[in-house]
């Protein structure tokens, strides 16, 4: 029978080199194990047992250790994966809504994260080596996506043109309230007000 396999791009090879071969089932269970450990980190912290993690991913404690042989290479591994998910919802949201209302959405996906985020904070900050590259794949990542994001809605009239992605970044990272705290729905609502303020003065 033909192997089932997805493509994936090494990080460690160098540019050009062929893609590497990933079967589907070691896809779909390294997946599986970082939703499960975000969802774990989320409500216990980034040193919740290995146990609750693979019984919510539905794997062995040996599946984890194969692929995430640290602790930490399991924490770097959430966090590009929930940066990859919310960055990848940019195109989507432009292509399904109007620009302004495209960039309200994706900010509020972007509130989210930076919400439940904030357990992680500390692990991040830790000193660890495994950690180093984050904040430049954090950039990578998010800046593209939101300035794709404001130049439609600037190009279209319907906000004003001289905000920057990086006053939006630190806008909506400040609005963020820890999702456990924001029970009335506060940060959806500051970042609409964040979007009304920006229409100001739009052509």
């Amino acid at each position: 029978m033909r192997e089932d396999t997805t493509r994936e791009a090494d990080p460690g090879a160098a540019g050009g080199a062929a893609p590497k071969k990933v079967r589907a089932d070691v896809r779909r269970n390294t997946d599986a194990l970082l939703t499960a450990a975000a969802e774990v980190f989320l409500t216990s912290g980034v040193d919740a047992p290995v146990r609750q993690i693979t019984a919510k991913a539905g794997v062995g404690a040996g599946t984890l250790y194969r692929h995430f042989p640290q602790r930490s290479d399991l924490i770097a591994a959430v966090f590009r994966h929930e940066v990859d998910a919310c960055a990848d919802a940019a195109p989507s949201l432009a292509a399904e809504y109007g620009p302004a209302e495209a960039l309200t959405r994706w900010l509020q996906r972007l509130a989210l994260f930076f919400a439940t985020k904030r357990g992680l904070s500390a692990a991040l900050h830790s000193g660890d080596s495994t950690y180093d590259s984050l904040p430049a794949y954090f950039e990578q990542r998010f800046m593209p996506a939101l300035t794709g994001l404001i130049d439609a809605a600037a190009e279209a009239g319907e906000i004003r043109s001289d905000v920057t992605p990086d006053d939006l970044l630190v806008a909506t990272r400040n609005l963020a309230v820890p999702e456990g705290e924001d029970d009335t729905g506060h940060t959806r609502r500051m970042i609409a007000l964040l979007v009304d303020g920006l229409r100001y003065q739009a052509r």
